[in-house]
């Protein structure tokens, strides 16, 4: 776990100083990075930021009463009475960190009501001590995402229900990507300064496909 949380913020404190490296230089900056040179401010920002931190310990975390991130973050399904439960339970055996996914066709249902059910699991969280790490994109089990009744668990299967997202094929379709911007960005504008975020983990990707 530490070595993704590394990751993440190495990718996400390089970012602005990548951005106008690319913007004076052109394609040298991309032949750089490309060639595997690293940003030493991104790295000295990411060992100072972890030194900061206790020890992370923690999960994928989502609720009992919900087969996937969809259903956990769609209007209707949303279930704080649960997930207060369950990040109490966390709490309980030492977790101080979670791993959260979310998903933009929740998110783009209802932009503002999902940005206000982002706000209150975060404050459930914090009420428990904990630390979340949210997830954009995903693009592990099934491969077909659709918004409002979610199916039904498998008795058996691990992961019956999760979603993709945005799901297959529309990860593999370039005309989707400036799509899911809109999304992304909203997000990480709205809660760029909360303090009771941890990290942003911008996809979990197991295909090795490049959303850009």
């Amino acid at each position: 776990m530490k070595h993704l949380f590394l990751f993440v913020l190495l990718l996400l404190a390089s970012g602005s100083g990548y951005a106008q490296k690319t913007k004076t230089t052109g394609g040298a900056a991309t032949s750089a990075a490309m060639a595997g040179q690293r940003w030493p401010i991104g790295k000295a920002k990411a060992n100072a930021w972890y030194k900061a931190h206790s020890w992370m310990s923690g999960a994928n975390f989502i609720p009992s009463t919900a087969i996937n991130q969809l259903e956990m973050w769609q209007a209707a399904t949303f279930d704080l009475t649960t997930i207060d439960r369950e990040l109490g339970y966390a709490e309980g055996i030492g977790f101080n960190t979670m791993r959260v996914f979310l998903h933009s066709l929740a998110y783009q249902e209802d932009p503002a009501g999902f940005k206000k059910r982002v706000d209150q699991y975060l404050g459930l969280a914090v009420k428990h001590h904990i630390q979340t790490l949210f997830v954009f994109l995903d693009d592990c089990w099934n491969k077909e995402a659709k918004p409002s009744p979610q199916p039904a668990p498998k008795t058996g299967v691990h992961n019956s229900g999760w979603a993709q997202g945005p799901g297959d094929p529309a990860s593999r379709d370039s005309a989707t990507f400036s799509k899911l911007q809109p999304y992304v960005t909203d997000v990480l504008r709205t809660f760029a300064h909360d303090k009771r975020g941890l990290l942003w983990d911008l996809s979990d990707l197991r295909t090795g496909r490049n959303l850009g």
